[in-house]
């Protein structure tokens, strides 16, 4: 008899391998915590395995080690992967991906998440990934390279068309892609999923 775990993954309206994508701040983590909890699956945070002590980056330091890492945290057949790093995760898990969630925000929104989440951090001396401190007034220096504040901005638009021609590419034609503009879309997006998957464990597992 199929479990009610096992239908929901095999019925999910998204799928069971999903990548939510999107800009600083548009809260890939949280929606991706959030699905992979309704589907029962792993959920994985790409800059917890990137960022190492001191804020060194192994997608600078060591590229062939986190493309290991991560194809080792995808290795199995249910997970909600949250993060970029695009050109690690497409060569790492998109062949095998079933839904892309793209997080199309707008940007004067991601630049008040952005500082009022820095600030939180600073304040409260948030330990991240378990390695890491965030600086509040760093992300203030729009003139230094450092400032997450200057990447939101600078890399903002190149993002939108990045995510665009993925959609348009026909490699990536076997994934679905969702595009979630709003945070009311959103909530009513995890809402969908979450009502369907409890739908289908109903039905399945009499």
């Amino acid at each position: 008899m199929e479990t009610h775990s096992e239908a929901s993954l095999r019925l999910s309206p998204v799928g069971r391998r999903i990548h939510v994508i999107g800009s600083s701040c548009s809260g890939k983590s949280t929606l991706g915590k959030r699905l992979a909890d309704i589907l029962g699956v792993r959920f994985v945070e790409l800059d917890a395995i990137n960022w190492q002590p001191n804020w060194v980056g192994l997608n600078t330091t060591d590229p062939e080690e986190l493309d290991r890492r991560i194809r080792e945290a995808t290795a199995g057949d249910g997970w909600v992967v949250a993060g970029s790093y695009m050109r690690f995760s497409q060569a790492a898990f998109w062949p095998r991906l079933e839904t892309v969630i793209w997080l199309d925000l707008p940007l004067p929104q991601l630049v008040w998440r952005l500082l009022r989440r820095s600030w939180r951090r600073w304040r409260t001396k948030e330990l991240l990934w378990g390695t890491n401190y965030e600086d509040f007034w760093t992300q203030l220096k729009v003139w230094d390279e450092e400032s997450l504040l200057r990447w939101m901005v600078t890399q903002y638009e190149r993002k939108r068309r990045d995510a665009l021609a993925y959609m348009a590419d026909s490699r990536w034609s076997h994934i679905r892609f969702v595009r979630l503009t709003s945070s009311r879309e959103v909530d009513a997006f995890v809402d969908a999923v979450a009502k369907a998957v409890s739908g289908v464990g109903k039905s399945a597992v009499r």
